[in-house]
């Protein structure tokens, strides 16, 4: 799965992805106790989504750092997309030097924005 076939009802999501930046972490009260939580922007070569990391994986996943995600879920939260492991799936990190680097997939946004405005000439 590539991050573009990413809906809020998707579930069961397996996919590969780069860590691009972290968030602070935070501690939360959860309906099962206390949790720390934070919010990581991740993608592949179609795009980035928000990823979830809590409790163990706040300290295990750093920036850059490749990860399955196996059995996730997706939700939109706060407007946007936002993937997540959840209690029922996993996230391990994974050695693949294939798997496009950090410029290169925010490479492409940063081209976007670059872009000048497209002009028209007009005729008399």
């Amino acid at each position: 799965m590539k991050v573009t076939e990413l809906s809020p009802a998707s579930r069961g999501v397996d996919i590969r992805l780069r860590i691009l930046s972290i968030e602070p972490a935070r501690d939360v009260q959860t309906r099962y106790g206390p949790a720390r939580v934070t919010t990581a922007l991740a993608g592949d070569e179609t795009g980035t989504v928000k990823l979830s990391l809590w409790n163990e994986d706040v300290d295990r996943i750093n920036e850059n750092a490749v990860v399955d995600v196996h059995n996730g879920f997706v939700k939109s939260f706060r407007g946007e997309l936002e993937l997540s492991p959840g209690k029922f799936g996993q996230l391990a990190t994974v050695e693949d030097a294939q798997f496009p680097s950090r410029e290169r997939i925010m490479g492409g946004e940063d081209k976007a924005e670059e872009r000048p405005a497209k002009r028209t000439a007009g005729r008399k």
